[in-house]
């Protein structure tokens, strides 16, 4: 069953009425450009074909009443005393709602179901896609303008201060402003955007390696004090500010750690440019060799991989048909992406599984994704069932 009818179906089973709106919202996966979102850098990520959908009607009270169907479990809270309680799912609504209050819009209760199936702890950004989809919610019941780059910011600032991960705005925004067909060039300091045309005759491939973190318990926000320090070093606002000649210049004053970290950051924002002239001009060749060098720098120099992602890897690279691959996500465990030509993606996906499976003994998930739509929604006729 499609997920739009489930959530719609499992809203008449509850309320014996149809719902009046559907929200959806993309997961992602960044193409190139890793942790440089929250050093102002450039990102390259695309909006994919998995999504959550939340089906509801408002309420004449102000108050939140939720079932999420993927954990058969209910959340009901006032918006008027908002508190922390759960370390789960239920975190995000508050925030969302909590994030939207202290942005100044004043909102009206809901209820619905929600649903999803970008999965959870990949690195497929499944947390961003479901704060969209609510604030698309609070939107539609309560009446304020619809901003997409607005919008990020408020989930980013509910995932950054309520639920407790210092990230980045790459995940809010592709979520909110993807297009089908494009990747998005996202610049994290200015918030301007651009869609990059994917290239002809290619597919994304995502491979999930089925070894799983959390961003909050990793050392994902110890990766981002350790860039912060070094921006204070060269007494810059971030990483962005600096060029590779700079940063071996005072190579011999940064402790050599502090120096591998930093370098990634420098490096991979000028590959994001790099990809983006190879994609404007339909080379595929020359994108699949950045994003080879990415991976090589996230495993060497930023130390975000693990055994299992770089033996994923390296067999999608070796695979006829594939152009290049990486480690995608926050690091520490979720998915490899890679870009494959057309007519190989089915021996690709074969080979992958077999030898993946073979070398680690994990199973894998292969997801043959495509660039898809950003935030959405759909009106419902508010009919008795």
């Amino acid at each position: 069953m499609k997920l739009r009818d489930k959530v719609i179906g499992e809203f008449e089973r509850l309320f014996s009425e149809s719902p009046t709106w559907i929200t959806k919202s993309p997961g992602r996966v960044n193409l190139i450009g890793e942790h440089t979102d929250y050093n102002d850098g450039f990102v390259l990520p695309m909006a994919i074909n998995y999504s959550s959908w939340i089906a509801l009607r408002s309420r004449n009270d102000s108050r939140i009443i939720v079932t999420a169907l993927d954990f058969d479990e209910s959340l009901e809270f006032d918006l008027n005393s908002i508190s922390k309680g759960e370390n789960d799912w239920r975190e995000y609504i508050k925030g969302v709602a909590w994030a939207l209050q202290q942005d100044g819009h004043q909102l009206t209760g809901w209820e619905g179901v929600l649903s999803g199936n970008v999965p959870i702890g990949a690195g497929l950004s499944s947390s961003a896609a479901l704060e969209l989809a609510l604030a698309r919610a609070f939107s539609l019941v309560s009446g304020f303008e619809w901003d997409p780059a607005r919008m990020a910011l408020t989930c980013q600032k509910a995932e950054n201060l309520w639920v407790g991960v210092s990230s980045g705005i790459m995940d809010q925004m592709i979520s909110a402003s993807g297009k089908k067909d494009f990747a998005l060039l996202i610049d994290c300091r200015s918030l301007e955007t651009k869609h990059i045309p994917l290239p002809q005759n290619t597919q994304i491939v995502i491979l999930d390696t089925n070894t799983r973190r959390g961003l909050v318990d990793s050392a994902y926000n110890e990766r981002r004090e350790q860039c912060e320090e070094v921006a204070r070093h060269f007494k810059v606002k971030a990483l962005r500010d600096i060029n590779l000649e700079q940063l071996e210049t005072e190579k011999s004053r940064l402790d050599k750690l502090l120096y591998h970290r930093s370098r990634h950051i420098v490096s991979e924002n000028q590959r994001v440019l790099q990809a983006v002239n190879a994609l404007s001009t339909g080379d595929a060749k020359n994108f699949g060799i950045l994003m080879n060098a990415s991976h090589i720098s996230m495993r060497d120099d930023f130390e975000i991989s693990r055994k299992e992602m770089d033996q994923m890897v390296e067999i999608a690279q070796g695979q006829t048909g594939c152009y290049g691959a990486r480690m995608t996500g926050g690091g520490f465990g979720g998915c490899a992406v890679a870009l494959v030509k057309n007519d190989k993606v089915d021996s690709f996906h074969k080979n992958v599984v077999s030898l993946y499976r073979e070398k680690t003994r994990f199973d894998s998930r292969v997801y043959i994704s495509y660039a898809s739509d950003g935030t959405s929604y759909e009106t419902i006729a508010n009919n008795i069932v």
